[in-house]
Parts: structure tokens; sequence; C-alpha cells
């Protein structure tokens, strides 16, 4: 496999706001209850400020629709959350990056990205997987509301993290 597609980056510590979704598109949830906080407290209006994570947490099972999302929003220290939104300090770490544009790439991504470790001389991380959303203006307003996101999941692009350790 071409690892050309491939880059190696140190992950910088974050510090973020933390939301939970579940059930059958727990995504959603979890990106309606980042949303509607950030909104509240003007957080949106300028997206080049923020950066947007998100993870399986849990993953799937075998004979369940549901499973659950984790939504990341970064904050400055400043901030605060509140019952639903969780305050999180992330530690950073390295990672080797995928880009992929389009909803229906990033498993494939995510399998390919696995393959590249697995031939590369590089060892699986313990450090969280992440998918990073780069063009949240595609449906996210300053108040907080969004569009669904299906209505530009073609356009939508992601750099996918996957922990890494250099051997």
């Amino acid at each position: 496999m071409n690892g050309s597609d491939v880059r190696i980056v140190e992950l910088e510590s974050l510090r973020v706001a933390s939301a939970l979704g579940f059930g059958a598109i727990p995504e959603l949830e979890a990106w309606e209850k980042v949303l509607s906080w950030a909104g509240s407290k003007n957080l949106l209006e300028d997206l080049s400020l923020r950066r947007f994570f998100g993870f399986n947490n849990p993953d799937p099972s075998a004979g369940s629709p549901n499973y659950g999302y984790e939504q990341w929003m970064t904050i400055t220290a400043d901030i605060e959350g509140d019952d639903e939104i969780k305050v999180k300090e992330f530690p950073g770490g390295l990672y080797a990056v995928k880009s992929c544009q389009g909803i229906e790439t990033i498993y494939p991504s995510w399998q390919s990205l696995v393959v590249w470790c697995e031939e590369s001389s590089c060892d699986f991380g313990s450090g969280q997987a992440l998918e990073e959303l780069l063009n949240p203006e595609l449906f996210v307003h300053p108040d907080g509301t969004f569009e669904s996101p299906e209505n530009a999941a073609e356009e939508l692009r992601f750099d996918l993290y996957l922990s890494i350790v250099v051997g």
C-alpha cells in the first residue's frame, strides 16, 4: 500500500467541551448537544477558532444497531462546562493522519489507515483515535443551530487520527 497519503503529526494537547450521544445515529445527538451549548455561549461566531473531533464511545457491538459517539469542540481555559457538557483535557500524542472527503469514505479510510500502520514500521499507540471535521461551516450556524450534515455529506472533509508509536 502506498503510504504517501498518510502523514505523521504530533497532535498538541487540547482542552475540549465534550458531549455524548447514544443510539442508531448518535453523531447527530452529540453534535446537537455541543452546538446548542456553544451557541448559547456565543462560541461559534468564528468557527476558525474551534476544532471539532469525534469518535465512537462505546463502539458498536454485534447484534445491536446502537452505539455511542463522543463529540469534542476545542475551548479556551476560561470556559466551563455544565451538567451535559463536560470539559476534558486531552494530552495529545503522535498520530498517523489520513484525510478523506464524504461521510461514506470514513470507514474505508479508517481501514486503509489501519493497514498502513500494520505494514509500516509503526505500532498502534494507546491514544484515542479521532475524526476531525475540517469544514463545519457547511452546516453549523453561529447560534448553535445546524442543518442536517446529510445535505453536505459528500463535501464534508475529515482528518482521521490513529495513535501510533514509532518503532
